[in-house]
Order: structure tokens, then C-alpha cells, then sequence
């Protein structure tokens, strides 16, 4: 009997040690494949859950530039140092900073381009930028000598300041050439940065 006991003991042993290799088997099994599955869920993340335009832009390299918008009281054009997406181009950096100036300053100064205004493209050719705008660049604009003037400068002025391939600016809305925003600032022809708003802000600051 004794032997008998000792048999069945030490089956119930061999029994008990494969159920725990088993079990160890199918632990180790389910954490490797669980590993691996959160490997390539992180890999192809950017794939499968493609991040949204401001996400992307976040990891692009900035570059430094130098905005100009109004001050208070519409006279000079204020400079702002911001940090952009570095374009891989000219033309991909000037529409970094054309919509810079469209999200407005940062540090108190006055925006020179309405809220709404959307960049609809841009292209440059010999030294000029011409700059096409939806709709809302005129409808929305308050109008005025000082207000137009303020946003034709702050364009030619942001885009010149920074791009040495920009010497003026010619706007379009809607794919047309526009003689005026609202009929203070003649556009018919291409407008060349004006410095000495920006020296005389500077100054008398």
C-alpha cells in the first residue's frame, strides 16, 4: 500500500509540475505577444491614428522670425519674435509667416489682418510675393487709412524682413489682383516694404 501511495504521490507531483510549466508557458506566451502587439501599435501610431495639423506642425522644427504688426493707435508697425515651422522652402516659410500673422500678436501689440482671413496661396516671382486671400480679408477688414496701411506693411514688411527673396507684395482675393481694400490704399501696384515705420516704433519705444 505504502508503494501505491508513493506512486500516486509522485504522479499527482508530475501531474501538478506540467500544469505549472503549462501555465508558465501560456503567461509567458501572453506577455511576449501582448509586448509585441504594444510595439506595433507604438511603431505605426503616426499610421494608424494619424496625428491633426497642429500636432504635426508641433514637431516640425521653428524657425525664428520677426513679425510685424500695429501698435495701438495704427501709427507704426510693432516687431514680435516668433517661433515658426521652418519651411523647406521660400515659398513653404512665407506661408508660415503670412498665417503667423493672420493667428495675430502675442505680446499686446494690435492685429493688422482680420480673424477670418485665410491664405489661399501664395507664389513668388521676381522679388514679388503675390499673396491670395479668401473673401474675408476685404469683408471683414474695418477699413481706414491707418488699418489698411497697417495690414499692406505688416505683410510686405514681415515677408521682406525675412526673406531676402521677397522684395514686395502684390494681394489677390479670391484669385484676382484688387486695386484696394476698401478704397484708402492704392494696390494696383506691388507695395515695397516701409522700414521706417517699423525704425520709428522702434524709437520711440
Amino acid at each position: 500500500m505504502a508503494s501505491k501511495r508513493q506512486r500516486r504521490t509522485e504522479e499527482f507531483k508530475t501531474r501538478k509540475k506540467k500544469k505549472t510549466f503549462r501555465l508558465f508557458f501560456v503567461l509567458a506566451a501572453v506577455l511576449i505577444g501582448g509586448g509585441f502587439l504594444a510595439f506595433l501599435i507604438w511603431a505605426l501610431s503616426d499610421t494608424l491614428f494619424p496625428p491633426d495639423a497642429q500636432e504635426a506642425a508641433a514637431r516640425r522644427e521653428r524657425k525664428e522670425v520677426t513679425l510685424f504688426f500695429s501698435d495701438a493707435n495704427e501709427r507704426f508697425l510693432v516687431p514680435e519674435k516668433r517661433l515658426v515651422p521652418k519651411g523647406k522652402t521660400d515659398l513653404a516659410q512665407a506661408e508660415e509667416i503670412v498665417r503667423a500673422l493672420v493667428e495675430g500678436p502675442k505680446l499686446g501689440s494690435v492685429r493688422t489682418l482680420p480673424a477670418g482671413t485665410r491664405l489661399l496661396g501664395i507664389r513668388i516671382a521676381d522679388g514679388t510675393a503675390v499673396l491670395n486671400f479668401d473673401n474675408p480679408f476685404i469683408e471683414q477688414h474695418p477699413g481706414g487709412t491707418a488699418s489698411e496701411a497697417a495690414t499692406v506693411y505688416s505683410l510686405a514688411n514681415s515677408l521682406a524682413g525675412n526673406l531676402p527673396e521677397v522684395k514686395r507684395i502684390r494681394i489677390q482675393v479670391g484669385g484676382k489682383d484688387v486695386t484696394t481694400i476698401k478704397g484708402h490704399i492704392d494696390l494696383r501696384e506691388p507695395i515695397a516694404p516701409d522700414r521706417e515705420i517699423a525704425k520709428q516704433a522702434q524709437a520711440g519705444g
